[in-house]
């Protein structure tokens, strides 16, 4: 039996309408209600503390062993879609020193997650990525335009900040959010009567993307900061982040912007938030001899 529609049992006068339009419009409206208030006490209920960055976060229930288990479960996707792991193994070796370093050295070891480093043999495509969980990819095409080991760990680190933050989980909670509210939506506006009116969901969507995407910029910025904490933590100087977003810029001009554009905000605005995390963290200067 449907749970909308005219033949619905909530059609009739359980809610003191007939078995027309008004009926069925009350009935609509009372579900849509029930899944959107299930999915926003959901959300806001489910909430916790991230041990190094401090913040409450919404991460929707998923625990630190769900993230590993769906990390793990997409890195062979992601190595199939990039061209899969480099055959050279001292360029591997090269990050995994960086990257183990990198955690060791830093606050990130105060977390449960199992990092991995991946080096995909794509030349073409500018990029990094985290998976939930500690699984962290850096392509060869933006390997070859990163000048030092300091660079590198810039990068590695703005991953591992991903991890950290759990960026991943809150994605997650918020595609939940996403999903019930999307549904209440569909079914306080659906009209049987009128197939037109699931255009309603089409628009629903179109927003979620809209506010993953800036939240998901405001994620890499978050990264931006938790890399340079774990730079400095491990002995890189952090400014060497700067010569990766010039390096990005220069990227991305004349031809097509790397695919990094993307999701990330422009470089300019980069700059400006690491070089305030700099200042914060070495009010009097950057010292000398940490490693570049």
């Amino acid at each position: 039996m449907p749970i909308i529609g005219r033949d619905s049992r909530f059609g009739g006068g359980m809610f003191g309408g007939s078995s027309g339009g008004r009926g069925c419009l009350s009935s609509r409206l009372i579900i849509a209600l029930v899944v959107a208030a299930g999915a926003l006490f959901t959300y806001f209920s489910s909430t916790e503390q991230n041990p190094v960055t401090g913040e409450k976060q919404h991460v929707g229930g998923v625990t630190a062993d769900q993230e590993i288990a769906m990390g793990l479960q997409a890195a062979p996707q992601m190595l199939q879609q990039y061209g899969g792991e480099v055959p050279d193994a001292a360029l591997q070796a090269r990050i995994d020193r960086i990257g183990n370093r990198l955690v060791e050295r830093s606050a990130a070891k105060q977390t449960p997650y199992r990092y991995e480093f991946h080096v995909l043999d794509d030349p073409n495509t500018i990029n990094a990525f985290a998976l939930p969980g500690g699984q962290v990819f850096i392509t060869t095409g933006l390997l070859a335009r990163l000048k030092t080991d300091g660079e590198i760990a810039g990068v590695l680190g703005h991953e591992i900040g991903h991890v950290v933050a759990r960026h991943g989980a809150e994605q997650i909670a918020k595609a939940q959010l996403t999903q019930g509210l999307t549904g209440a939506a569909v079914l306080a506006t659906y009209d049987p009567d009128n197939p037109s009116s699931m255009r309603t969901a089409a628009v629903a969507q179109m927003i979620a993307q809209l506010v993953q995407l800036k939240y998901g910029r405001g994620d890499e910025l978050e990264s931006d900061r938790l890399g340079v904490r774990f730079m400095t933590e491990s002995g890189y100087d952090p400014r060497a982040m700067i010569g990766v977003q010039n390096t990005l810029r220069e990227a991305s001009s004349g031809g097509r912007p790397p695919e990094f554009f993307s999701t990330h905000p422009n470089p300019e605005r980069r700059i400006e938030q690491i070089e305030l995390a700099i200042r914060e963290r070495y009010p009097n200067g950057v010292p000398a001899g940490l490693e570049q």
